[in-house]
């Protein structure tokens, strides 16, 4: 249980910090940012695993992250140009904005510094799961008891989150905010936060499930594939139009992941790689008594002959 305080942290921070930049991003460009998860994911990998990644493994990476750098732009010019706009309306504001005009639009600010957070709790907690799910201590341990173990902590970790925040900003205590919230989802007035908390609970499982029997990059790179669906989504629902930015990030996104397709990371659980092991040595076994006793049955034959 203590073995996942880690992870239960990381995550927690993770599903809260989604929350924040959803509420500054569109979907698509939420969904396109995180792809940066996928070159970090892959160094963490390596370092944990002790496992060298190809050169064509290394190009997909790189490919997906200039995806979510195209896609960066277009955010940043946005939001350039939205700015410009507001100061014009102000007079005061003429030689300032003359100044804006000539400089570079940032690629940086506070909204991309929280995506970076989310980015680096989402690659940490998903390599360490995969190291615990996959390690000889926990390894014999049923999956769905070891997802116990992540949802309790987890609970814990938000319930401290939560006391934090009760402390910084004081309107109604802790457990007030937690009971209303509760006799809202339970009333059925809030049914969608129900259905958001189902939702997520399966992704959680589906996770694990993934990770224990491959890899938490196969793991990212599989999550970079409902790129295109949100992207029709959010134009469905919230009539957000697909920019030539974020047809071209999907683009390359999507054959970045073909790429890797081609030549995945292989990280088999230490039991199956035994299994495996076992496997073949019998095979070879086999293969050396049948040659040994053909060989024995050729010489028993030609001293007969002889």
């Amino acid at each position: 249980l203590i073995l996942y305080f880690i992870p239960s942290a990381l995550y927690c921070l993770y599903n809260n910090l989604s929350f924040i930049n959803l509420s500054s991003y569109d979907p698509t460009t939420y969904f396109l940012l995180l792809q940066f998860r996928v070159v970090v994911t892959g160094v963490i990998f390596q370092f944990l695993f002790n496992k060298r990644l190809t050169r064509l493994q290394w190009l997909s990476l790189f490919l997906l992250t200039s995806g979510c750098i195209i896609k960066q732009f277009e955010h940043s010019s946005l939001s350039s140009s939205s700015s410009i706009k507001i100061s014009n309306k102000n007079s005061t504001l003429i030689q300032l904005n003359k100044e804006t005009i000539s400089t570079v639009p940032s690629l940086v600010n506070i909204h991309l510094i929280w995506i970076l957070v989310q980015v680096f709790c989402s690659c940490f907690a998903g390599v360490y799961n995969e190291y615990l799910l996959k390690s000889d201590r926990t390894n014999q341990v049923d999956t769905m008891l070891q997802n116990a173990f992540m949802y309790i902590d987890s609970i814990i970790c938000n319930l401290i989150l939560l006391i934090y925040f009760d402390y910084q900003h004081p309107t109604l205590s802790a457990i007030d905010k937690f009971f209303n919230t509760l006799n809202l989802i339970l009333s059925g007035e809030q049914c969608l936060i129900l259905l958001i908390i189902l939702n997520n609970a399966a992704v959680g499982i589906v996770t694990s499930l993934f990770l224990k029997s491959m890899t938490s990059i196969l793991k990212t790179f599989a999550s970079a594939l409902e790129l295109l669906f949100t992207s029709i989504l959010a134009w469905i629902i919230f009539a957000i139009p697909v920019s030539i930015y974020t047809f071209i990030a999907i683009f390359i996104v999507s054959a970045a992941v073909y790429l890797y397709s081609t030549n995945p990371v292989v990280n088999l659980p230490k039991t199956a790689t035994v299994n495996v092991l076992t496997n073949a040595s019998i095979h070879i076994n086999n293969e050396d008594m049948n040659s040994k006793i053909s060989n024995i049955a050729n010489e028993q034959e030609r001293r007969i002959i002889v």
